[in-house]
């Protein structure tokens, strides 16, 4: 069975910085790409960022491009988001997901076959 286990959440001032981590177990890590999402009150879970299964290619939305940063440790099995220059709207539930396809990166349109429970990020002005 699958597990992704967020963490990394809380509350910080704008402009500051978080770091979410996802540990994955079930799975060949190593294999899979993985994303981050996240769901505002009242809006639909949206992409934040996704990475393929080596490491080496990484996609955005354009909304955080340049703030923030995802990256992964085949050796723990841990996903990460860098979250820096952290602004109001922000402010989410942010979910780590691991890719429906081994092998196989499709940076935006991948699609996703497991969920993590999520963390609550919130920045205050």
């Amino acid at each position: 069975q699958v597990q992704l286990v967020e963490s990394g959440g809380g509350l910080v001032q704008a402009g500051g910085s978080l770091r979410l981590s996802c540990a994955a177990s079930g799975l060949t890590f190593r294999s899979y790409p993985m994303g981050w999402f996240r769901q505002a009150p009242g809006q639909e879970r949206e992409f934040v960022a996704a990475i393929s299964w080596i490491g080496r290619v990484t996609a955005y939305a354009d909304s955080v491009k340049g703030r923030f940063t995802i990256s992964r440790d085949n050796a723990k099995n841990t996903v990460y988001l860098q979250m820096n220059s952290l602004k109001p709207e922000d402010t989410a539930v942010y979910y780590c997901a691991a890719s429906a396809t081994a092998y196989r990166f499709e940076g935006r349109s991948q699609n996703y076959k497991n969920w993590g429970q999520g963390t609550q990020v919130t920045v205050s002005s």
